[in-house]
């Protein structure tokens, strides 16, 4: 029987309704697998056809569904009891094929509203056996507070009867159980009533057309099997074997002296409120106590969907990474500086002692330089030529690298994914040659408008303007290349001497420090672009993880059941069980269709999104 909680004991969750609401909210809106997510289904039907309807209102009529294998009498049960032929017994299986619910008029506005099994449709008279809506018989003959729902044979045949009858049992407050002596070690059976133990659910069990023989032995069989199963406290009613009934005409019913036990029991609890009250409370626990450890699966599931897109995510952002650092290296250190490159250069600004006197040398350069404008400047186009397509071939290189590699990867660690993914995604993007082209260009703009800004004095631009702003921009790009920090000081880089000139002549217009600062920062802004290409290269693969972490997270679904179990544990104490982790499985292939806090990683990718460009990818 319920319990009034003390008002001092009265938290925030006084009203589980709103609890509940939210959790079957968060639970609807979740993705998984395809076996999970027929499991979420469920949860969610029973959520919305029973305990939400109940929680809000313990003291509407109860529901008492009648259930049972195949030719187990349950339709000849209901109509003797009332009297009334108001299911229809059959002789082709599934005997019973729509659901019929008896109510007294009184109640008839309770079972007809949405509240209470709100995903069926309702029809009212004569019953159309292959119908799948609830046909509601309103009659006197049952009285007001209770309703009976005889429902299709949770072991028919049809697939969608079966789904039926669980649905429905799922939504009783009180489960009567219809068998027979030859059905009632079925597994099925006991599977049923196993689940209505370990919920604590109200269970009363008929057994049907019993026999002269099978009375000396089957009911304290039965009893014993119950016992072990933990049903100590559920009534048996036992109905005996009518060999004659519908073969006279007087003989439609069975006789009402051999139902009357159950009929005065049923009876009974109608004319005690208290005691309906007792039994919806003591059910609706018991029914979201089944529901919170169903939850706790479906998330268990949920947080190894997610863990394994993450993990999928992480390894494809390693490649990209690995792509990233690869590009730095090739650009570094004089990597990319073949000696052809050097050459053109030297051809340009010559390679003349840069340990002399820079104003000295500063003035051989220029006339160098100057040289190549009254005459064919191409080595100084042949260099920009070098360095850019140099650039551009290291970076289109990468990402396909990085594309490969991920594409084996997923095929690897998920190849029911792969099966279904573009085939494309083992290249980079088609237009990564026009991106990584796009890129060295701005980049190479951006370095000649840095050049421009720096060069405040009117002494750096009259040099600036002697040599040319395409030398002075080649010269920094080499300092760039040739090493990543810059060359200082007499430091010899490993790029050569050629480098060194481009540094010396650097330093002569804006000085040490200056020059170092400007590479720095030029280095960082091309680390910073290949770092936001090289993401949007990497995101493409958010098409196989995406789907798998779409709905709600675990972690939220985590936070809405705890709320639902401590609101419902203080309307109902003692009666919930506390909240029992899954164990969650490794994210591997063998459990990715059952598996697969993706925000959280995301998140983590998105703050490492400069460091690349910041940390030179390392």
């Amino acid at each position: 029987m319920n319990t009034p909680v003390p008002e001092t004991a009265r938290g925030s969750h006084e009203d589980p309704t709103l609890a509940v609401k939210d959790l079957r909210d968060a639970l609807a809106t979740t993705t998984l697998p395809a076996a999970a997510q027929a499991e979420a289904n469920a949860v969610v039907n029973q959520f919305d056809d029973y305990i939400l309807p109940r929680l809000a209102n313990l003291d509407a009529p109860l529901l008492a569904v009648i259930g049972g294998s195949t030719g187990s009498g349950k339709s000849t049960l209901v109509n003797a009891m009332l009297r009334e032929r108001v299911s229809n017994p059959g002789v082709i299986r599934p005997t019973t094929r729509q659901p019929v619910l008896v109510a007294n008029p009184a109640d008839a506005e309770w079972f007809n509203s949405p509240r209470v099994l709100p995903g069926l449709a309702r029809s009212h008279g004569a019953g159309n056996e292959q119908s799948t809506t609830l046909r509601i018989v309103e009659t006197q003959s049952i009285p007001a507070g209770l309703s009976l729902l005889d429902a299709p044979d949770f072991d028919s045949i049809d697939d969608r009867n079966r789904a039926l009858a669980s649905q429905l049992l799922a939504a009783a407050d009180l489960w009567i159980f219809v068998t027979t002596p030859a059905r009632y070690a079925d597994q099925l059976v006991w599977n049923f009533l196993h689940d209505a133990a370990s919920r604590g659910i109200e269970v009363v069990v008929v057994l049907n057309r019993l026999d002269e023989v099978s009375a000396q032995t089957v009911p304290a069989d039965l009893r014993r099997m119950m016992d072990d199963a933990g049903l100590h406290g559920a009534t048996v009613f036992t109905v005996p074997f009518v060999p004659s009934l519908g073969k006279d005409a007087g003989d439609e019913f069975l006789a009402a002296d051999l139902v009357k036990p159950l009929r005065d029991y049923l009876g009974k609890l109608a004319d005690d409120s208290a005691a309906r009250r007792a039994v919806a409370g003591k059910t609706v626990a018991g029914a979201v106590d089944g529901a919170l450890e169903r939850v706790d699966g479906l998330i268990a599931t949920r947080q190894r969907r997610e863990d394994f897109a993450n993990q999928l995510d992480a390894s494809i952002f390693e490649q990209y990474k690995t792509a990233h650092r690869h590009i730095i290296d090739a650009t570094s250190d004089g990597k990319m500086l073949r000696s052809e490159v050097m050459d053109r250069w030297q051809d340009v600004v010559g390679t003349s002692d840069v340990f002399r006197g820079f104003e000295r040398w500063f003035s051989q350069t220029v006339d160098k330089v100057g040289s190549f404008f009254t005459g064919e400047p191409a080595p100084l186009r042949e260099v920009e030529t070098e360095l850019e397509s140099g650039l551009h071939a290291v970076i289109v290189d990468a990402a396909d690298t990085a594309a490969a590699r991920s594409w084996s990867h997923v095929g690897a660690v998920a190849p029911e994914l792969r099966e279904n993914a573009d085939p494309s995604l083992a290249r980079a993007s088609a237009d990564i040659d026009a991106r990584a082209s796009q890129l060295v260009r701005e980049w190479q703009g951006a370095i000649l408008q840095r050049i421009q800004d720096t060069a405040g004095e009117k002494r750096q631009r009259a040099r600036i303007m002697s040599l040319g702003l395409n030398v002075v921009t080649v010269a920094l790009m080499l300092v760039v290349f040739s090493t990543t920090a810059g060359i200082t000081g007499g430091e010899v880089a490993i790029a050569g001497g050629s480098a060194v000139v481009g540094q010396k002549l650097l330093e002569t217009i804006f000085g040490e420090d200056t020059v170092r600062r400007m590479a720095t920062d030029a280095r960082n802004d091309l680390n910073q672009r290949l770092d936001d290409l090289l993401r949007v290269e990497r995101e493409r693969y958010y098409v196989l993880t995406d789907p798998l972490l779409q709905g709600t997270t675990a972690e939220t679904l985590r936070g809405a059941a705890s709320e639902a179990r401590q609101s419902v544990a203080e309307r109902f104490p003692g009666t919930l069980a506390p909240a029992q982790p899954k164990a969650a499985l490794p994210a591997t292939t063998e459990n990715v269709e059952e598996s697969f806090d993706h925000g959280t990683l995301r998140g983590l990718f998105d703050q490492l999104r400069g460091t690349f460009g910041s940390q030179g990818g390392k």
